[in-house]
């Protein structure tokens, strides 16, 4: 709307009360209105999120990810690849419950792979994990420590429980590795459908 003869100042106090009645948009209507746009980042997660049978979601529901700023936030910080074996490892081993899901665990798991790498063997850790449930789990991180770092730390209590070789506790405080660069994800992703644009000689 345009007002015609007013101030500054009386411009900016109408903008201003107008906004206190502008419903601010969830993290889920921001990332749809990406896809809608294009964004090759946002495409690519959803693409990622729908290869493991879940879908993006507004709310908490069974095979449903509400927390779509978490998954931005893993991508931005630790790449596709990090992402990717996160959803593979939560998946794996709970199968979609939607707790499992959630930013903390979402957050803690980034942090153990990101930390250990390859060290994290999926079959160990669905072994291991799938023996316990998320509400215990749930509660041993809230004893640890509040967020994500409690999972992360309670996560690892349950890997290298009874086990001969375990995940050192130092690597999960070190500092983080560098970025990886976002084109070389680009560069590496696949569409679940294969489609490539090289032509077959």
């Amino acid at each position: 709307m345009i007002y015609d003869e007013l101030e500054y100042t009386e411009e900016a106090d109408i903008f201003a009360n107008q906004m206190k009645y502008v419903k601010p948009l969830l993290p889920y209507e921001t990332f749809m209105a990406s896809i809608e746009a294009g964004s090759d980042k946002h495409l690519i997660i959803q693409d990622l999120v729908e290869s493991y049978n879940l879908t993006l979601s507004s709310a908490k529901i069974p095979g449903g990810i509400c927390a779509i700023s978490t998954l931005e936030t893993i991508y931005d910080k630790h790449g596709f690849h990090v992402l990717d074996h996160v959803l593979r490892l939560i998946i794996g081993t709970w199968e979609g419950e939607p707790n499992s899901l959630s930013a903390n665990m979402l957050n803690g798991v980034s942090r153990l792979v990101a930390a250990y790498g390859d060290q994290i063997k999926d079959t160990i850790f669905k072994e291991r994990l799938g023996r316990v449930s998320i509400k215990t789990l749930s509660q041993t991180a809230k004893d640890r420590r509040v967020g994500s770092l409690g999972y992360a730390e309670a996560i690892l209590i349950f890997y290298n429980k009874r086990s001969k070789v375990h995940l050192t506790w130092d690597k999960l405080y070190a500092k983080k590795a560098p970025k990886r660069n976002k084109a070389e994800d680009l560069m590496d992703y696949i569409p679940p459908n294969g489609d490539s644009d090289d032509e077959t000689i």
